[in-house]
């Protein structure tokens, strides 16, 4: 099916299927009743045929034979009219440009089926035993043709498009309900393995020669230019940069340091209770135990921290040689989005806008919009999208613009003539601006056109009504806006596949929210386009660096380390946050320092963006497994220097000695095809279980783009998932409203290990909410979502022991990740002890000696040292540490704990709560959304804290006023305590007030408090009141 042909839309359970066409408006069509060229004037002639020669298909633009010749050999290959590409007719010359299957000349070979049969033989011959029955009802017509389905091994590569074939001899006509099962099929002597086999074993033997010294480079190869390339080409794609010993050595003792006089401390505040105020100096002690036990936690994942180095010159010297077909793997980018209001279709168009003009060959990238909202707008405002996208990605790759995003480019604030030295770049960027206006006003109609829904719901341009006008009660719907031939931009130069897609909705079934979605992509591309890696972006992340894929590929197909990666993982990078960076939003220290640690145990955690996937793992598959160390072997006549190496009972290759290295993956699927397993585990589509058999990715050759749409409606329809193992063990894993950590702990729990991709120009750039209340609002579902991972079947905790394959310190950190929303317990209790000591005039801790107060100073100081030199081997600046501090004060005594709160209801009441999607849209002014004030319950326990805080300080201060010079000494800790409360509850006080005429009226409290310090203080001294001179009545009495 080409692109734009129409909208399918379908239900497979209610074996419905539907064809919408006329949305798209079709490009006019010249009349051709006159048969006199537009160019030179002269008859246009005839074919051989007798039919009238037609130079253009598209628009039919009268043009003669030679005139078509002389612009395909000496023009610019356009035609006049369309600007589309003219396509090689039948008998005409081959010029350069033509599409390179055609290899051979049409008239020497129009007859020539002799290719055609000895394809369909081998097709047969490779043809899967079994089938399946799906229980869709009565047979189908006879005329109904389903495509051949094969095992892995005989697959065409993926190249982003379609396949295209013509069912003729030795074809199986199959009905929709009667599919073929893939059996597992031994192929030993098939080309591809033996190439396979035959290379590897040449180069071990060459390895082993050249170790031995037998075999050298020739002596012309030495100073063959050429070589010097081929050499640079076999080096590794990326290099691991260890932190320099300098700064990481101190930071391991400082650590080991704090550890020990942590423990000094906590014995000593143990040992010495507080007898007079025993229930505060308890719940002190309990607080700071949990805050201990919590920063191990966070700090030991932190021991092993790396950076890594990419080589992209190195990855284009070894997949994309000069003069051969490009071996980049093809990619599939999933963009998700489900509120059209809430996250701006303008905002979606930028992103898919940077993924279709990234730097990667465009028939390997297919970008799939996931909209889980059933949208009209959404649906139009991609289409406009896609008309744009014609004339944005020839101009990006014209003139190399960064970043891809449109409305990032030209907001952009810098010299954009750097580095510019085409005299046309200024000409073309003036006009690529007002079609970037055009395009938004239009977008602009179309959200405003939505703002009211008509009575009747919407309806489409050909009258039809919209299939998702009931959002909770629609068809799933697909449909190709861009690739397989309707893809040309302005230049005539194909562009990459992009398809709608919106899954079936019904009443009665878990659709579970953005994981499904996403797993409805996973199984979409794999019936479509199937490459063997999966970018996935939320709607408002742009790519903002056109190499970040090259970078995760320099990772991914990397023959040393590649295999056994299951995600790249970049850091999140925002645009739009205040210049202090008031609520913690970048979140700096924890991309930029806890990443970094985990990058060198087993990997970052995936974090629900900006990741790129291998398909094979969230497929369930484990790793490829390494070369076992041979055990220890000796004679019998001494026992105690080992044992003898026993045979094994049974080996699964002992009947094929040349597969016996077959192992990981390869072994999985054996085990998985013997079991027979494939509805359980994949679903009940034949196409998509084989497509998950091919590691390198690819479509079955036999398959027609009809059958393949058909299919694709198949795999997301609310009942797939059904009795299989979809969000259990596959795809995006099920259980929580954070399914990212899941989704990583499964693959980490397999053995997979990841990667921490950080290039010099952050890879990806999104929106993040600047409003107190709905940063708040996204911590909670953040933490939400690590408090029902907790309680999972999942959790950390007690998951993932069997094999041994999650290493200790990555289970800490996601230990750490699940339980840190239980720390506002203690922390909202802690926070709350200042002001009970100033009011009550008691103290947590007794009156310390000397030699105990050196066990506080040393505890202050290794915190502050581990602080500092964190920031010196991470580069984190002292602000963004602070800031992280702060907010980790206000989120913990807000949301986290409300977090907790829901997630015990949820747990022993079921009472479940629903999340809504985080704003994506922001005012017209600068920061403006920044002081925007939207009261929720959210902000009572930190507004009460902050009451009761300042209220202790004025009590406390006056207080010692009124008993003179010796209540000061005690009321310096008590003082300190409590402004380390505010100071870190400061931020949240200044969204709290908001402003007034751009004042804060923060200073207007400040004011209040000195004023009434002051106040006290004046009063106590009373300088106006003249004091008479007497005896000491303490001394001598009244009577004296």
């Amino acid at each position: 099916m080409e692109a734009g042909a129409g909208l399918v839309a379908g239900s497979h359970n209610r074996n419905e299927l539907v064809v919408i066409h006329g949305h798209e408006e079709s490009k006019p069509l010249k009349n051709l009743d006159g048969q006199v060229c537009e160019i030179c004037g002269d008859e246009v002639g005839l074919t051989v045929d007798g039919d009238l020669f037609v130079a253009c298909n598209e628009c039919g633009f009268p043009v003669c034979r030679p005139c078509y010749e002389y612009e395909r050999r000496e023009g610019s290959q356009l035609c006049p009219q369309c600007k589309t590409r003219y396509k090689r007719l039948k008998g005409s010359p081959r010029v350069e440009g033509d599409d390179d299957e055609e290899d051979i000349d049409d008239l020497e070979h129009e007859f020539n089926i002799e290719d055609e049969q000895n394809k369909h033989k081998y097709m047969a011959e490779a043809m899967l035993h079994g089938k399946m029955s799906y229980g869709r009802g009565p047979e189908d017509d006879d005329n109904a043709q389903f495509p051949s389905v094969i095992a892995g091994g005989r697959s065409r590569p993926v190249s982003g498009e379609f396949p295209i074939s013509s069912y003729g001899h030795g074809e199986m006509p199959s009905s929709l309900h009667k599919r073929v099962h893939p059996y597992p099929i031994s192929e030993p002597g098939s080309e591809r393995w033996d190439e396979k086999k035959e290379g590897g074993w040449k180069e071990r033997m060459d390895d082993w020669k050249l170790q031995q010294g037998n075999l050298g480079p020739e002596p012309d190869d030495i100073n063959d230019p050429d070589m010097a390339m081929i050499d640079e080409a076999r080096q590794p794609l990326s290099r691991k940069v260890p932190i320099a010993s300098s700064k990481i050595n101190p930071y391991r003792m400082v650590i080991v340091a704090r550890l020990a006089i942590l423990a000094f401390f906590l014995r000593y505040r143990i040992l010495n209770p507080v007898h007079d105020a025993f229930g505060l100096w308890l719940t002190s002690i309990i607080c700071e135990i949990w805050f201990a036990f919590s920063w191990i936690l966070d700090q030991f994942p932190k021991w092993f921290p790396i950076d890594r180095e990419t080589y992209l010159d190195r990855l284009s010297l070894r997949y994309e040689r000069e003069g051969e077909p490009n071996m980049l793997s093809p990619v599939d980018v999933f963009v998700s989005t489900v509120d059209p209001m809430k996250e701006p279709p303008l905002v979606t168009g930028n992103t898919v806008l940077s993924i279709l003009a990234m730097d990667y060959p465009v028939d390997k990238i297919s970008c799939y919009v996931s909209d889980d909202g059933a949208s009209m707008l959404t649906f139009e405002s991609l289409s406009e999208t896609a008309e744009f996208a014609r004339k944005w990605v020839p101009f990006c790759k014209k003139f190399s613009i960064e970043p891809r995003a449109p409305e990032m480019y030209f907001t952009l604030k810098i010299d954009y003539l750097k580095d510019k030295v085409q005299p046309t770049f200024v000409k073309e960027r003036r006009a690529m601006k007002r079609e970037y206006e055009e395009f938004k006003v239009r977008i602009n109609a179309l959200v405003a056109k939505a703002a009211k829904v008509p009575p009747e719901g919407w309806i489409m341009q050909d009258g039809t009504p919209w299939p998702g006008n009931n959002t909770k009660d629609h068809p799933g719907m697909i449909q190709v806006f861009l690739g397989h031939s309707g893809g040309l931009d302005a230049d005539g130069n194909e562009l990459p596949r992009l398809v709608y897609v919106s899954r079936e909705k019904r009443p009665g079934f878990q659709h579970h929210k953005k994981a499904g979605a996403m797993n409805a992509l996973v199984r979409v591309s794999g019936v479509l386009t199937n490459a063997p890696f999966m970018l996935n972006l939320d709607c408002d992340h742009y790519i903002n660096n056109s190499k970040a894929v090259r970078e995760a590929m320099c990772f991914l197909m990397d023959p040393q380390i590649g295999r056994k990666v299951c995600y790249v993982q970049f850091p999140q990078r925002f645009d739009g946050i205040d210049t202090n960076d008031r609520y913690a939003n970048r979140n700096t220290v924890f991309f930029d320092i806890n990443m970094k640690g985990l990058d060198g145990i087993q990997g970052p955690v995936y974090v629900g963006t900006g990741c790129v996937f291998r398909r094979q793992a969230l497929y369930g598959y484990e790793p490829p497994k390494g070369p076992k160390r041979p055990k220890m072997v000796s004679c019998d006549c001494c026992p105690c220097f080992g044992r003898r190496k026993k045979l094994p009972k049974y080996s699964k290759h002992s009947a094929n000695g040349d597969a016996a290295d077959l192992q990981g993956m390869d072994d999985d699927k054996e085990l998985l095809m013997s079991e027979m397993n494939f509805e359980k585990k994949f679903g009940q589509s034949a196409i998509f279980v084989t497509s998950t058999l091919m590691e390198q990715g690819g479509v079955p050759p036999s398959s027609s783009p009809a059958a393949l749409l058909k299919e694709a409606i198949h795999v997301i329809s609310c009942g797939y998932e059904d009795k299989t193992e979809w969000g259990t063990e596959l795809g995006w894993i099920y259980g929580s409203i954070t399914e990212d950590i899941l989704t990583g702990f499964k693959m980490h729990c397999r053995g997979w290990r990841s990667i921490y991709c950080m290039p010099k120009r952050p890879a990806f750039k999104g929106s993040a909410p600047i409003n107190l209340s709905d940063r708040l609002n996204q911590v909670l579902r953040w933490a939400l979502g690590s408090v029902e991972i907790f309680f999972s079947h999942h959790s950390p905790v007690w998951y993932g022991y069997k094999g041994g394959k999650l290493k200790w310190l990555e289970r800490f950190a996601y230990v750490n990740t699940t339980i840190y929303p239980f720390t506002s317990l203690p922390l909202l209790a802690y926070c709350t002890l200042p002001a009970i000591c100033l009011l009550t005039d008691k103290f947590i801790m007794p009156a310390i000696s000397t030699f105990a107060s050196l066990f506080f100073i040393a505890l202050f100081m290794s915190i502050f040292a581990t602080g500092i030199l964190e920031l010196r081997w991470s580069g984190v600046s002292i602000e963004e540490w602070w800031r992280n501090e702060q907010f980790w004060v206000i989120g913990g005594v807000s949301a986290h704990l409300f977090a907790v709160v829901q997630g015990l209801l949820k747990v022993l009441a079921g009472i479940d709560t629903n999340f809504t999607v985080t704003s994506k849209s922001s005012d017209d002014e600068d920061f403006g959304e920044l002081y925007a004030f939207k009261w929720t319950t959210l902000l009572i326990p930190p507004t009460t804290i902050l009451i009761i805080n300042l209220v202790g300080v004025v009590a406390g201060i006056s207080d010692a006023i009124n008993n003179g010079y010796q209540a000061w000494g005690p009321l310096f800790g008590k003082l300190f305590f409590a402004f380390w409360v505010i100071l870190h509850l400061y931020p949240f006080l200044k969204g709290l007030m908001g402003r007034q005429n751009r004042t804060p009226t923060i200073v207007v409290i400040w004011s209040v408090l000195l004023a009434s310090i002051f106040s006290l203080l004046w009063v106590r001294i009373d300088p106006f009141v003249l004091k008479t001179k007497g005896p000491d009545t303490k001394k001598c009495g009244i009577n004296c």
